[in-house]
């Protein structure tokens, strides 16, 4: 099971790209970059409070469809997906693996990075906290997950850049884990993931070579 958003594609670095444009094009001071990108706190904060944010901010020099624009497919026209990340992928399904992502989001952007990337013909399904009404680290969606593909939730691994969402969810699961820290220090007291990996082909890598 896959996180998408800072896992299997740099969604932060592919928003911030968005930004930094969308702040040239209505001449806006580039140091702003920073304001939107604290706002948004690597997309958790939810989409309506940010375009609340940023339509009171900008509300006398862009329209408010502009926001509206970089917010619905800023991200998902940039994301990319990293040749060792695609070639991981490829060789978990070679040993047979069965690959399910696992994402919080709005459907029809998360599909719009999905299918962007090609991940769409790498994966086997994807479970979208939107479409389902249940989110990371909730069971529910992890349960669907499953289902999705026609696989046992036991004996699965999740690998995903949120303590809360992804790890927390396995550890609440009994599920093996893999942390992608993206240079992160892990900071959680209460729970561990059973691997930590710097990238997703890392973390890919581990669980394809750990024996059962």
């Amino acid at each position: 099971m896959l996180d998408l958003d800072n896992t299997l594609v740099d969604r932060d670095a592919a928003f911030r790209d968005a930004v930094t444009t969308f702040l040239a094009e209505h001449r806006l001071p580039g140091t702003d970059l920073t304001w939107v990108m604290t706002i948004d706190a690597g997309g958790y904060t939810a989409r309506h409070h940010v375009a609340a944010a940023m339509t009171d901010r900008y509300r006398d020099m862009v329209p408010a469809s502009a926001v509206h624009a970089l917010l619905d497919h800023g991200a998902a026209d940039r994301v990319v997906l990293t040749a060792p990340s695609r070639e991981a992928l490829g060789k978990a399904q070679a040993d047979g693996w069965t690959c399910v992502i696992v994402t919080n989001g709005r459907t029809a952007q998360q599909e719009a990075k999905i299918r962007h990337t090609g991940l769409d013909q790498l994966v086997q399904g994807w479970v979208i906290s939107e479409t389902l009404g249940h989110k990371k680290p909730e069971p529910e969606i992890f349960y669907a997950a499953a289902d999705a593909v026609g696989v046992p939730l036991t004996g699965a691994w999740v690998i995903g850049d949120s303590a809360h969402a992804d790890i927390g969810g396995a550890n609440a699961l009994g599920l093996r884990s893999v942390w992608v820290s993206n240079g992160q220090r892990w900071a959680q007291d209460s729970y561990r993931p059973t691997h930590v990996a710097e990238d997703v082909a890392g973390a890919i890598d581990h669980v394809i070579s750990t024996p059962g």
